[in-house]
């Protein structure tokens, strides 16, 4: 008896915009910003073990790192700052894994995290790939974010979070403190989508 061709397991994920994107050879054409604003604001920074009515988005973590970038990196190339802002962007579609269990899954998982976000630079005309420098400064920007929300949401003491994060420089908990309280996810969603939709005219002024 000839035996079934066992049919290929699903590598596509229906967003709600109608696009099918294909998580192992994502198309820019299938990437819609507001799909992107749509997931990432249902997607709970450190597992949900942060205080407060709602979770911690990843929408808003972005904006946390960006509002860090802007205040430490005023020179940078305007393109960077949208890069900034969508730099954890394909979590809208693979979630906020923590990095001890990023560790343990190794390179498959990163190797498709990277197709996904080499997709969404093409898709907002912004670089492929960052330089070894732009990347280092959005990692640092990406640190002391978490710095804030480990220290002011999810329960480390600072001592803790010294060995772990960056210990803020240059930038304080005065200027980030307006983001670190956890918004529901329709908010977190529009006010993600306003941060895009600005910093997008701020760099087509400046092309």
């Amino acid at each position: 008896m000839a035996q079934k061709t066992a049919k290929p397991a699903r590598a596509w994920q229906r967003m709600l915009s109608g696009r099918r994107l294909d998580l192992l050879d994502p198309s820019p054409l299938d990437i819609e910003i507001e799909d992107i604003a749509h997931g990432l604001a249902r997607v709970a920074r450190w597992n949900g073990q942060t205080v407060g009515e709602h979770a911690f988005s990843v929408a808003q973590h972005s904006l946390l790192v960006a509002r860090i970038g802007e205040k430490l990196f005023s020179e940078a190339k305007p393109y960077w700052y949208l890069a900034l802002l969508l730099h954890d962007a394909p979590e809208y579609v693979v979630g906020d894994m923590i990095s001890p269990f990023k560790a343990v899954m190794g390179g498959d998982y990163k190797s498709v995290e990277n197709r996904l976000q080499t997709a969404i630079h093409l898709r907002f005309s912004l670089p492929p790939d960052l330089s070894k420098t732009e990347l280092r400064a959005i990692k640092s920007c990406d640190r002391m974010a978490a710095y804030f929300e480990a220290t002011r949401l999810a329960g480390f003491a600072s001592e803790e979070a010294d060995r772990f994060f960056s210990r803020p420089r240059g930038v304080t908990g005065d200027d980030v403190s307006d983001l670190l309280d956890p918004l529901p996810a329709h908010q977190a969603q529009k006010t993600f989508l306003e941060a895009f939709q600005q910093l997008t005219r701020r760099l087509n002024t400046k092309a």
